[in-house]
């Protein structure tokens, strides 16, 4: 296998999909060529309500592939093809897929789908198998596919409206108010905001409203409303929402927050509410380590630092909140950025936070910046300073690897925002050090962290001043207390307590 293709793996593995290795590339007794050329191609047809239009079909080895600006004009949706022809999005809805020629994976949303096999380019443009029509259309739009060899033609049943029964609760905990929508499957929707509610449009399908509605004695929830294809939530004055989904079963999730508390916007959780089964795992990562020494100033060297304050930090958290810290290495040792974050997702942390330590070309340089992942730097400096920080990561990734390690991140934005955030505001007020903000940029030590993920620079090496004071054991300990504060904040912002339950009654609807 690849070395691209094991990093493909590993992304998705991140996100919680498990992909047979030989997925990734061709089967042993496949040689190049009888992977990549079509058995034949061909002039079929699409039906679709008595109506017929012509379909370009290649048959390959593994099914047939059809030509998906044909199906896009017949179906409906935007398709939109980048440069020769590498990239492609499919937009149905509110909802964008990303694939193209020679991958075998379609993303969309926050999740990854191996197809049967890749998409190829041909006659009719690029063609894609079955299973990613069936991905776009089925999932979303109700359409059903069936392939008939012998007559060459593609028939599509646009399918009926599913009805969904939808499941209600409602809870307030620490001043924050919970609405959770439980369907059976996952819902093609949009979510409009209006003043005073927020209104979540079901597409394509109906809505069955429960019976009764859970509803907390107190909060910021003031009903909650049912339409054919709509679930409204009223609520107080001056309060705000953001959402996030969770799987297994399906939820739609809306925290709803005072007025003055929103949380950043975005539509992305602060953090979902944990596994009650186990205790809560925060991953800390001292920068550099073995031959990457990292910045140097005077005898101080960035891995050597990083690898005492992350022990410090250590004792701290275990002292102030009940979870497990894990290093990500405990020793002075060689360490690769892709290894850091996959270890925090063996270890399914809630957590994931990277020490450093800053070094600029002048001696004047000072205070603390905080990032968090972004494939677009927020500015040239934090641009600079991730290239710095990836040379230690190996081979560059290539496009296709850098959208899914960055979708392994992006469902967590908000929450890495907030984390960061508070990190930042920490080490601002109670140290008095110069506030440099926080930031985005593309560390790779931060791609593929499958939860909130930080990086955080706590002072330059390459100012005499500031080094003398990273020297000083007291100053060490100030810097840890103001990061242990910040995550003890974020938890009891974020986190509900294993075996917390609302006081709700049940409140006809």
């Amino acid at each position: 296998m690849t070395h691209r293709a094991l990093l493909l793996a590993a992304a998705l593995g991140a996100l919680g999909v498990v992909v047979p290795l030989r997925a990734l590339g061709p089967a042993p007794a496949e040689s190049e060529k009888e992977r990549e050329l079509p058995l034949a191609q061909m002039v079929g047809s699409l039906e679709m309500e008595g109506r017929s239009s012509p379909l370009a079909v290649m048959l390959m080895r593994r099914g047939p592939l059809f030509s998906v600006r044909q199906v896009v004009e017949r179906l409906g949706g935007e398709l939109h093809v980048g440069p020769f022809q590498q990239g492609h999005e499919l937009k149905l809805g509110d909802t964008s897929f990303l694939f193209g020629p020679e991958s075998a994976a379609v993303t969309f949303g926050g999740e990854i789908v191996s197809l049967s096999q890749p998409p190829q380019l041909g006659p009719g443009g690029l063609a894609v198998p079955l299973d990613l029509l069936e991905a776009v259309y089925t999932e979303l739009d109700g359409k059903r596919f069936a392939w008939r060899e012998r007559e060459g033609r593609l028939v599509v049943d646009s399918g009926s409206l599913r009805v969904l029964p939808v499941a209600v609760d409602v809870v307030h905990l620490q001043g924050v108010s919970t609405v959770v929508l439980q369907f059976p499957a996952r819902p093609r929707y949009r979510i409009v905001d209006g003043p005073g509610r927020v209104t979540v449009h079901v597409l394509g399908d109906r809505i069955q409203p429960p019976a009764r509605v859970a509803r907390a004695r107190e909060g910021l929830i003031r009903d909650v409303r049912f339409g054919p294809q709509d679930v409204t939530i009223l609520l107080a004055p001056g309060a705000g929402t953001e959402s996030y989904e969770l799987a297994d079963p399906y939820r739609l999730v809306f925290d709803v927050f005072p007025g003055g508390a929103v949380a950043p916007a975005g539509g992305t959780p602060a953090l979902p509410p944990p596994r009650r089964d186990r205790i809560p795992t925060i991953v800390i990562d001292p920068g550099h380590g073995g031959s990457d020494e990292g910045a140097k100033g005077g005898a101080l060297v960035e891995k050597d630092l990083t690898l005492r304050l992350a022990r410090l930090l250590r004792g701290k958290l275990l002292e102030a909140l009940p979870v497990r810290v894990v290093l990500t290495r405990d020793e002075d040792a060689d360490l690769p950025l892709d290894t850091r974050a996959a270890l925090a997702n063996q270890l399914k942390a809630e957590l994931f936070v990277s020490l450093h330590l800053n070094s600029s070309f002048g001696s004047r340089a000072t205070g603390a910046e905080t990032y968090f992942l972004s494939l677009d730097a927020s500015d040239e400096r934090a641009e600079l300073a991730a290239l710095d920080a990836n040379r230690a990561g190996g081979d560059p990734l290539t496009d296709l690897e850098l959208i899914l390690w960055d979708m392994a991140q992006s469902r967590h934005l908000n929450a890495s925002q907030r984390l960061a955030s508070l990190i930042q505001g920490e080490l601002n007020e109670t140290l008095g050090l110069r506030d440099r903000g926080v930031k985005q940029a593309p560390f790779r030590v931060l791609m593929g962290a499958a939860m909130p993920a930080v990086l955080v620079e706590l002072g330059f090496l390459s100012n005499p001043a500031e080094v003398d004071r990273l020297e000083d054991p007291l100053y060490q300990n100030e810097l840890m207390d103001a990061l242990t504060r910040a995550l003890v904040r974020y938890r009891a912002a974020t986190w509900v307590p294993a075996g917390a339950s609302a006081s709700a009654t049940e409140v006809p609807e």
